[in-house]
């Protein structure tokens, strides 16, 4: 039986997530009713983020010779469901004593995710040096765009 401080640690994991997500530009959060309201995080449609509503459970998507390494090489982690594994999708298990530096290693995670799957070029606003010169590489976006909806 949990208690009512384990679910606020959950509750919190997942403001945690929400605000990892979040500040990517072009995130949205949609609730799938489906699926008993649980949360994912998208960029333009595709998702780059599973939870479930307590934000104790994620999924990720990784490139596969990292999704494989995070396998091997975490307890908490192993290939998705439904098959998603095999194209490096990977779930992830966020203790409530997560410490700063295993949410700054989700947070990497939720940032490579998202750059794995978002289709097409990146946002203009990312792809700009602050001193006004034209990027000559892609950039990490640092903007933020985000909404919440159910489904």
């Amino acid at each position: 039986m949990s208690s009512a401080h384990e679910h606020e640690h959950e509750h919190d994991s997942l403001r945690r997530v929400g605000e990892i997500a979040l500040a990517l530009p072009e995130a949205t959060r949609v609730d799938i009713e489906a699926w008993d309201g649980e949360p994912t995080f998208r960029v333009r449609g595709k998702n780059f983020v599973f939870a479930n509503p307590q934000g104790s459970q994620l999924t990720v998507k990784l490139p596969k010779d990292e999704a494989a390494a995070v396998v091997a090489a975490e307890p908490d982690a192993k290939p998705a469901g439904y098959g998603l594994g095999r194209h490096g999708w990977v779930s992830l298990t966020v203790s409530p004593e997560a410490t700063d530096d295993r949410w700054d290693q989700i947070a990497e995670w939720i940032r490579i995710s998202y750059t794995s799957s978002l289709p097409g070029a990146w946002p203009a606003s990312s792809t700009q040096p602050t001193d006004g010169r034209p990027s000559t590489r892609r950039r990490h976006p640092l903007g933020c765009s985000s909404s919440i909806t159910r489904v």
